[in-house]
Formats: C-alpha cells, structure tokens, sequence
C-alpha cells in the first residue's frame, strides 16, 4: 500500500509541474505585455529608463529559462508573485476569491450528485417504462446545453419572468440558488448515465438474486448491495468532472457577476496579468489531482479485491 501511494503521489507532483510549464510557456507566447500595458501609458508621465527598472524589478528583462526557474522556485515557496494591474500579491487576490468560488463549486458538485442519485434512482424502480426511458434520456439532454446559455434562461425564468429570485443584489442564500443549478444541471449528466449503466450491470450479478431471494424489496436491495458496487465507476468520472466543473463555475461567475476566481480569470484575461493567470491554472490544477489523488486511495478502501492488490504491490 505505501508503494501504491508513493507512486500516485509521484504521478500527482508530475503532473502538476507538467501542467506549470505548459500554462508557462502559452503564457508567455501570448502577444503583448502586461507590464508595458500598463506602464506606457502617456498619462502616467514615465521615462524610458523608469520603465525598464519596474521590469527589472518583475523581472521581466531577464532570460526566459531564468524567469522560468525563478517563477518555479516561487510557487514551490507559494510565493505567486504580484498582480501587474492591482500592485498587490497575487496570494491575496486569490485568497479573496477562491472562498466564494469553492462554496460555489462545492455546493453544484453536491446538487450534481443528488440530482443524478435521484435521475439513477427512479430510473431503476420505475415500474413504468415511459418514465425510465425518459429519465435515461435526461441526461442527454443536460449534457448538450452551454452553462453560459443555461444560466442565462433560468435569470430570464426565475429573476424576470417569474421575478422569484432578484438577479441584483440578492440575499447571500438565495443568490446562490441560480448559480448552483446553473452548475449542477451539466455537471449531473454524465454522472447519471455512468451510474444508470453501473446500476444496469451490478443487477445482473448472482448476488443481487441471492439478495432479492432473501425477501428483499427492490429499494433495500438497490440501496444496500447494489449500488455501493456500482458507485466505483462513477467516482472515477466524479474525479474528471472536476476539472469541467472548475471551467463550469469560472463562466458561471461571470454570467451572474458575482465575485470569485471567475471574475478574477476574466480581469486578468483583459489585462494580460500573467502572474495571476499562471496561478489561477497551477490552482486548478492542483485541485484536479488532489480530488483524483483522494479518488485513487478510496478506490481500495470501498473495494475490498483493490486492497488486495495494492497490497501485494508493497
């Protein structure tokens, strides 16, 4: 098992400097510069020489393999460098916005879950075969709409139309009933569809007929034998999805203005702070693993067969 670990910890920290050097090297392609940007602009009245000492205080006039190295030795400090546009550390920008956004995330991931349990669910107990089919075909449907586009429809529903929710400084609970099931909605497809076929295939195994044949309700057997076997599959695609659920919030922010890493990304975007635009990517990506690292090591715990094997590795 520590040989099992060591290795998904070895995979996780190379994956991280992978994706480190790749947002690295794109940023740095990106035409223009953030610092000259900024910094030229005749109103601010600076010469020449006073430019070039603000990006040698950057560091931007050194050799890109050297800015490389430097920024790389900084981040494993968890020192993210400072903000061009805002003159502040970029830790505390993100310190700022990364709550809001995890509450966001966190609660569309956990109204993701419910909503394809419950898809899964009542897809599996239906009696009634026009009602299974057409919740196997929800899924589907959620998968294929933009959350850009989605967000969009339930403010025109519920804020205009229905005038339920204000769309303009709503209550902090409320306001985040949109935002969550703009979330939620697409998140919940694919989760769905892996579980229903989990579900479909766990059924066929001898024992859940063992079970059923001690007199248990399709609902106890479902809930108890079934789907604890059928829940591996989907956590490995749970795992994935964090990664669109990540993307999913950053655009979800900005449809519904509200503060978080979303609104953060989209100012760096038009201002070209590079700085923060590699922290907000090695932050994402650090998230990915960790959520995909805690999949791998359940993985073992909630099938007894896999600690066997990753035992034997050891």
């Amino acid at each position: 098992m520590q040989r099992y670990l060591l290795n998904r910890i070895g995979q996780a920290a190379l994956v991280l400097w992978a994706a480190f050097t790749v947002a690295f090297v794109l940023l740095q392609a990106l035409p223009g510069d953030a610092l000259m940007i900024k910094y030229q602009n005749p109103d601010l009245g600076l010469s020449p020489a006073e430019i070039q000492d603000i990006r040698a205080s950057y560091g931007a006039d050194s050799p890109l393999f050297v800015q490389y190295l430097n920024t790389l030795g900084d981040f494993l400090r968890g020192n993210f460098g400072y903000s061009v546009q805002a003159g502040v550390p970029v830790v505390e920008q993100l310190a700022a916005s990364v709550p809001a956004t995890l509450s966001l995330a966190g609660l569309g991931f956990l109204a993701a879950v419910v909503l394809a349990l419950a898809i899964a669910f009542l897809s599996s107990l239906s009696e009634f075969a026009w009602l299974r089919n057409a919740l196997i075909a929800l899924p589907s449907i959620f998968v294929s709409v933009p959350v850009f586009w989605l967000g969009i429809v339930l403010i025109q529903i519920f804020s205009f139309q229905l005038k339920l929710i204000p769309v303009i400084n709503p209550p902090a609970g409320l306001g985040l009933i949109l935002p969550v099931a703009t979330l939620a909605i697409p998140i919940s497809a694919p989760l769905a569809q892996v579980l229903i076929r989990s579900i479909d295939d766990v059924r066929t195994q001898p024992f859940v007929g063992v079970a059923r044949s001690r007199g248990g309700s399709n609902a106890w057997v479902l809930s108890h034998h079934v789907v604890r076997n059928a829940i591996l599959p989907t956590l490995t695609i749970a795992g994935v999805l964090l990664g669109e659920l990540i993307g999913g919030a950053v655009v979800t922010e900005t449809v519904f203005g509200r503060t978080g890493v979303g609104q953060l990304t989209q100012q760096a975007v038009n201002s070209q702070d590079v700085a923060v635009l590699q922290a907000v990517v090695v932050l994402a990506a650090t998230a990915f693993v960790l959520v995909n690292l805690a999949v791998d090591l359940m993985y073992p715990v909630l099938d007894p067969r896999l600690k066997r094997k990753t035992g034997a590795l050891t």
